[in-house]
């Protein structure tokens, strides 16, 4: 039995309405689990046996109280520039393939991606299956394993989500649905739309009318929210809004970041900027470099345009640099490729550490992660036991640099730049307060710090997708349609 939650463009919803799904689902004693056949996303999330999937389905998996797997997201595409992405298979990299050079790979990823289906409603019995990007693709109906190619193969119930807030609603959901293939448009048996403004019984005459001219019910309109939840590729950067807080840090918008999910926390309770190349730095309590595709391209990008000297400036004014994964290497003394990243060659780093990486090998390291930070002042010290995970090419030797925490990172000798192979450190509350304590005591002011125990974001949005969605409708159409 499954759901499949198409939409009508990127970024409309998909995503969290499938969390939605999953946690009021789980909440009434449903198992369930996501699936994504295809994602493109730089925000990744490594699994407990060290596979890589995308950061959305390992959101959707914890709102269904799973652990996260590779069979949610058995593709998963990772952009490197120049039209090339690397395809991560069933958690492990694949290769680099050119776009083009893609879709000659598609017939057999189906495959791999239906099989994954299989043993996901195996396991769980219900799936809540989330599409790619809008399910309208004309041009891609012949190769699209995400939207209709999958659609025809598992012939389960659609769901379309629109966004009201993007404007053209209506044409959206219309255009839509006028446009999808005759043997899919019978499927489709509802819509949702959301990020509603306002009082959404100004909407009533509106949901008529989609009702009356498709024949398809609207379940629900769902009020736009401001509910934590991880944000799911980089679409979602343009999104952010810097909070009026004290404390400001600058996060450095490498052309090819990844995992920008790191600071969301951080966000919440830091004025944090994601702060272009070439932008001034003065001002800013803290500077992070963040994860980055691709380490070698961006730390040329980051020399080029004078932020790497404007990072160095600051660390002479006494702020703290802080690298995480491709932004530790990129600390270092330099970079050496053997044409894994990037055209072979030895790349000076920033040299804020004593430190070399050595990019020798096509493999990657994904791996869960607990550390103890080291006894190391003015911040680490006061941090503790961390937990994250590590997704990396290359390898990284210490020179006169002290660890950072025990077997990972460099620190310098004052403590106040250091560098660690941990995403998600950010995302540890102890970590969080050892920063924004810090920071506070230097700069003379009152913060708030991250309280034990916050309440579960998901929990949030399903009590709101309770109160907006025909949710019992929805369970109707996963446990009795023909289809499934």
């Amino acid at each position: 039995m499954s759901l499949f939650i198409v939409g009508t463009a990127s970024h409309v919803g998909k995503s969290t309405t499938v969390a939605a799904i999953c946690r009021c689902l789980v909440n009434r004693g449903i198992c369930v689990a996501p699936f994504k056949s295809q994602n493109m996303s730089l925000n990744s999330y490594v699994t407990r046996d060290g596979g890589e999937i995308g950061i959305a389905q390992a959101m959707q998996a914890i709102a269904a109280r799973l652990d996260p797997q590779t069979e949610m997201n058995p593709v998963l595409l990772k952009p490197k520039g120049e039209c090339v992405s690397q395809i991560v298979l069933m958690g492990h990299a694949y290769k680099d393939v050119p776009i083009a050079d893609y879709y000659h790979e598609t017939d057999q990823l189906l495959e791999q991606a239906i099989d994954a289906y299989q043993n996901l409603r195996k396991q769980h019995g219900q799936v809540i299956v989330e599409g790619a990007g809008g399910a309208a693709e004309l041009n891609l109906y012949d190769r699209d394993i995400a939207n209709i190619r999958l659609a025809r193969a598992l012939k389960i119930p659609i769901v379309l989500v629109a966004d009201i807030e993007r404007g053209g609603v209506f044409a959206q959901i219309f255009g839509t649905l006028d446009l999808l293939p005759e043997d899919i448009r019978p499927l489709v048996r509802g819509v949702i739309i959301n990020k509603f403004r306002g009082d959404p019984n100004i909407f009533n005459k509106g949901i008529r009318l989609i009702e009356e001219r498709t024949g398809v019910p609207v379940l629900g309109v769902v009020p736009y929210f401001d509910i934590p939840l991880p944000s799911e590729d980089s679409l979602s950067i343009a999104d952010k809004k810097t909070r009026d807080q004290a404390i400001r840090i600058a996060v450095i918008r490498l052309p090819r970041i990844s995992n920008f999910t790191d600071f969301e926390l951080l966000e919440r309770y830091a004025a944090v900027s994601y702060v272009p190349l070439g932008s001034p730095l003065i001002g800013y309590d803290c500077i992070i470099i963040p994860g980055t595709k691709n380490t070698v391209e961006d730390l040329r990008s980051l020399i080029r345009s004078g932020t790497g000297e404007k990072v160095k400036e600051a660390r002479d004014r006494g702020v703290p640099v802080i690298g995480i994964c491709g932004g530790y290497q990129m600390l270092g003394t330099s970079v050496i490729d053997s044409g894994v990243e990037s055209e072979a060659g030895i790349y000076p780093g920033l040299g804020l550490l004593d430190c070399v990486t050595r990019f020798g090998a096509y493999e990657k390291n994904t791996r869960q992660i607990v550390r103890i930070a080291c006894d190391i002042p003015p911040i680490l010290a006061s941090m503790g036991e961390v937990k994250g995970y590590e997704i990396h090419m290359g390898e990284t030797d210490l020179k006169t640099s002290r660890q950072a925490f025990d077997g990972d990172g460099a620190v310098s000798s004052d403590g106040l730049v250091f560098g660690t192979y941990m995403h998600g450190l950010f995302l540890n509350p102890h970590a969080v307060n050892a920063l924004l304590a810090f920071l506070a005591a230097r700069k003379g002011v009152n913060i708030s710090l991250v309280p034990d125990g916050e309440n579960d974001p998901f929990d949030q949005l399903a009590e709101l997708f309770e109160e907006h969605v025909r949710v019992d409708e929805l369970i109707r159409i996963l446990v009795s349609d023909p289809f499934n």
